[in-house]
Parts: structure tokens; C-alpha cells; sequence
């Protein structure tokens, strides 16, 4: 078996950071499917994959939240917890090659963590391997549906659209902005520890709402 790994919501202000992994013994299912980076799928696309996928290979899912992300920072950097992360998804499969979208700059030194974190097993960690291996891009339609679903969730529990989570959303950043103004907080599910949560929660703490 050979397995690849890849994350959805690595840059987001809000919702949870993601990290699946999908195992096979052959990827010529996955071709058939017709995978390819999540991000280049349409959404209902993706759903149609998602459940082709696990029906047909092994799969893990890991998930930390937003406030986990804030608490590890201090003492992690996000590689680092993304290490963590991808070594969790991945650690029980019996796998002998494993293939990551790799989340650093230097990708033979990420791929050297991450094997020795699973025991010395070969890792191939590659920029833009959700483009070249099939088995990542089936991992990251998995991270990327489980993901947006979590936020669609989320959502419904402000009852009022949070958009996608992303700091380039202008919905997300509109929504924790008004929050912060109206709470002078950030809104549950906010990573804290990102700057622009960080720019807006210390305008509030110095400045009456009529100062926006």
C-alpha cells in the first residue's frame, strides 16, 4: 500500500485545519475517478468524489480546531503542527511509500521529518503534489469536503453566512469584524493568533466602536 496526504484550511482566519490521508494498493481507481486538486474541482464535483473515494480506498482524517491551533502556536510553528498532523493520519496504515503536498519551503527537509516521525518509512514530499500524484489529490478532496463541511456548520450555528473561512474572503473577515466592533472579542472558531484577528482585536481594545 502507498498512501498521500494533503491539508485544507493550512491559511484560514476561521474553521478548522484539516489533514486527510488516502491509502491504495494501486491508484488506477482513483485515475478512473478522475482526481485532480481539490481546488480545481467545482464543489458538487468534489462531494461526487468524495464519496467514490471512500468507498474504494482507505482513508484518515485529522482535525484540529481553531483555539488547538492558537494554544500549539505558541510553542509550534504551523509546519510543525502539520508534521504532527500528516505522521497521525497516516501512522496506523500499512504503508510503505508516502507521498505529501508538502507544506514547507524545503522539501527534502520536511520529507526527512515526517519520515523519521513514522519510523524512517519512505516520504516523498513534493510542492504541488495534489497536481502530481493522484493518491494526494484523492487526500486533498477529502480534507477539502470535510473541511467545508465543517464550515458550512459553523454557519448555521451563527445563522448568518461566515463565508469560507479564508482572510481573502471579504464575508469572513466582514463577520469577524462586526463581531470584534459589537463583542470586542473574536467569534468562536477565529484563530486568535493570526495577524489580522490580532490588528482587529487590539484596534477594539483601544478604540470605542464609534473609531472604526
Amino acid at each position: 500500500m502507498f498512501c498521500g496526504i494533503d491539508e485544507a484550511g493550512r491559511g484560514s482566519v476561521m474553521g478548522p485545519l484539516v489533514v486527510a490521508s488516502v491509502g491504495v494498493e494501486d491508484d488506477d481507481i482513483l485515475k478512473k475517478i478522475g482526481v485532480k486538486d481539490s481546488k480545481k474541482l467545482a464543489p458538487k464535483v468534489r462531494e461526487r468524489m468524495y464519496e467514490e473515494i471512500v468507498a474504494c480506498a482507505k482513508y484518515n482524517i485529522v482535525i484540529i480546531s481553531a483555539k488547538e491551533i492558537d494554544q500549539r502556536r505558541v510553542k509550534e510553528t504551523l509546519n510543525e503542527i502539520e508534521a504532527d498532523m500528516f505522521a497521525q493520519s497516516v501512522r496506523e496504515m500499512k504503508a510503505n511509500r508516502i507521498y505529501a503536498d508538502c507544506p514547507d519551503v524545503n522539501e527534502s527537509a520536511f520529507s526527512t521529518e515526517l519520515s523519521v516521525m513514522l519510523g524512517n518509512r519512505t516520504v516523498i514530499a513534493k510542492h504541488k503534489a495534489d497536481d502530481t500524484y493522484p493518491v494526494v489529490s484523492a487526500a486533498s478532496i477529502i480534507a477539502k469536503v470535510t473541511r467545508d463541511r465543517m464550515v458550512a456548520e459553523i454557519s448555521k450555528e451563527f445563522g448568518k453566512e461566515i463565508g469560507s473561512g479564508y482572510p481573502s474572503d471579504t464575508v469572513t473577515m466582514n463577520f469577524i469584524e462586526k463581531w470584534i466592533k459589537e463583542k470586542g472579542c473574536a467569534p468562536p472558531y477565529t484563530r486568535c493568533s493570526w495577524e489580522p484577528v490580532r490588528k482587529m482585536l487590539t484596534i477594539s481594545s483601544n478604540s470605542k466602536i464609534t473609531d472604526w
